[in-house]
C-alpha cells in the first residue's frame, strides 16, 4: 500500500477568475462541528444564511437559496425550471458563458434565440429591442450581468424594461458580480437571479446563491410539463429550505457554515464600501498595467472591477507568463477562454483578494517576468498604481 502523505498544496495567490482566497473566518468557520441536517440548529442556521443571502442579494424575495452545487447549477436550475419544451427563449451571448446559457435552453428541449455582441462590448439594446419586436410568446430573456470571459459589465436596466413591455421574464447570471457590484434584482425586475460561492463571496466553490421573484414562482407553478431535474427541482428546494422543511437532500453542511460566515463578513464590511474597495484596487491595477504598455479587453465604463482582462502583448507567450507567475511568486491569474484564447489575461480583485498588497505584488512580478521576456516596459506600474492609491 502506497504511503500517501499529508495534504500540502502550493501556497498560492488566487488572482484568477475564481476561486477567490477564503478568508481565515471562513476557514475556520467550515471546522465547526457537524450536525445534522435536519437538526433544529441547523435549521436556524439555514434561516440566518437566507436572510442574510436576501440582503446582499438587495432583495425581497422569499425564495433566495442556495443551492448545493456551483453556479452552474445555479445556472441550470434557473432554466430548467421556467423553461418547458417547445417555449423560446432569447439568450444574449458576449462571452464564454452566455454560450452554457443556450445550451441548456435546448436540452430543455426549447428554442434559443441568439442575440450576439462581439466578445469585449456589451449588448445593445437595441438589438435586443429588435429581436423582441421580431419574435412572438418569448418566455425569458437570459443576459450574464458580468461576463467572466471578458471582464465586462453589462447594464441590465434598459434591456430589463424592453424584456417586461413583451411580459416575458429576465434571467440574469451574476455569478461574478454579486458582492462585487451592485446587484439589484428588485429594482431591476429580475425574476431568476444565480452566483457562486467562489467569487467575490470569498468561500469556497460549491454553493450557488439563487433568487427566484414571485412572478417566476407563479410562471412555475403553471406548468404543464415535469421538471426535468429531481435535485434541481425548485418546488422541493423550497419546501426544503422553507417552513415546511421536508426532506430533499444532504445539505452540504461545512459549505453553508462556510456561507453564512462568507455572507457575515459581507455585512459587516457594509455593501457599498465592497463595491468601492473592488473599484479602487481595479483603477489601481488597471493604471500600472496600462502604464506599462498593456491594453484592456473591456472599455472603461462597462468594466469590471472584480475581473480585469487585458491583452497579451505581441510576442510574449501566455504560458510562460503564467507559469512563472505561479512558480516563482505564487500568484495565479486565468488564461484566456474560447476566442481570447492565448491572447488575454483574467486578473481576478475578488473579495478577500482584493487588496493593495496583491496590487502592487502582482505587477511588480509581472514587470519583471515581462523584462525577462524581452518586453520593453514603458513605464513601471507600481508607480502608477501608488499615484491612484495617494489620490484616494
Amino acid at each position: 500500500m502506497e504511503n500517501y502523505t499529508d495534504l500540502n498544496p502550493g501556497k498560492r495567490i488566487l488572482l484568477g477568475p475564481g476561486p477567490s482566497d477564503v478568508h481565515p473566518r471562513v476557514l475556520k468557520a467550515m471546522s465547526t462541528p457537524l450536525v445534522g441536517h435536519l437538526d433544529p440548529d441547523f435549521l436556524e442556521i439555514m434561516n440566518e444564511t437566507r436572510e442574510m443571502l436576501k440582503e446582499v442579494f438587495q432583495t425581497r424575495n422569499e425564495l433566495t437559496i442556495a443551492l448545493s452545487g456551483t453556479g452552474s447549477a445555479g445556472m441550470e436550475a434557473s432554466l430548467i425550471n421556467l423553461l418547458e419544451p417547445d417555449d423560446k427563449a432569447v439568450v444574449c451571448i458576449a462571452g464564454l458563458f452566455a454560450q452554457r446559457m443556450a445550451d441548456i435552453v435546448k436540452r430543455c428541449g426549447a428554442e434559443p434565440i441568439i442575440v450576439e455582441a462581439e466578445w469585449g462590448n456589451i449588448i445593445e439594446p437595441e438589438k435586443v429591442r429588435k429581436v423582441l419586436q421580431e419574435n412572438k410568446k418569448i418566455k425569458l430573456l437570459a443576459i450574464v450581468h458580468a461576463e467572466t470571459s471578458t471582464g465586462v459589465r453589462q447594464p441590465l436596466e434598459e434591456i430589463s424594461q424592453l424584456v417586461k413591455e413583451v411580459g416575458a421574464l429576465l434571467v440574469v447570471d451574476a455569478v461574478t458580480s454579486l458582492a462585487g457590484i451592485p446587484v439589484e434584482p428588485d429594482q431591476w425586475q429580475v425574476d431568476a437571479i444565480y452566483s457562486g460561492s467562489q467569487k467575490c463571496l470569498s468561500c469556497p466553490p460549491g454553493l450557488a446563491p439563487i433568487s427566484f421573484s414571485e412572478n417566476a414562482m407563479q410562471s412555475i407553478a403553471k406548468r404543464t410539463t415535469p421538471i426535468q431535474s429531481w435535485y434541481l427541482d425548485i418546488g422541493m428546494l423550497q419546501s426544503y429550505w422553507g417552513k415546511e422543511r421536508f426532506y430533499h437532500h444532504t445539505a452540504p453542511i461545512s459549505m453553508i457554515y462556510a456561507l453564512r460566515e462568507a455572507l457575515r463578513l459581507v455585512l459587516e464590511e457594509g455593501l457599498e464600501k465592497r463595491f468601492q474597495r473592488h473599484q479602487l484596487h481595479s483603477r489601481a491595477l488597471v493604471a500600472g498595467l496600462e502604464a506599462m504598455g498593456l491594453e484592456m479587453v473591456a472599455p472603461p465604463q462597462y468594466r469590471l472591477p472584480e475581473l480585469n482582462a487585458v491583452y497579451i502583448p505581441e510576442g510574449i507567450d501566455d504560458l510562460t507568463v503564467r507559469r512563472a507567475l505561479l512558480h516563482d511568486y505564487g500568484i495565479e491569474i486565468g488564461g484566456g477562454l474560447g476566442k481570447f484564447k492565448g491572447k488575454a489575461w483574467r486578473i481576478g480583485l475578488m473579495g478577500y483578494s482584493c487588496s493593495r498588497s496583491n496590487v502592487m505584488l502582482f505587477l511588480s512580478a509581472l514587470e519583471n517576468i515581462l523584462q525577462q521576456e524581452g518586453y520593453s516596459i514603458a513605464e513601471h506600474g507600481i508607480l502608477a498604481a501608488q499615484e491612484i492609491y495617494q489620490q484616494k
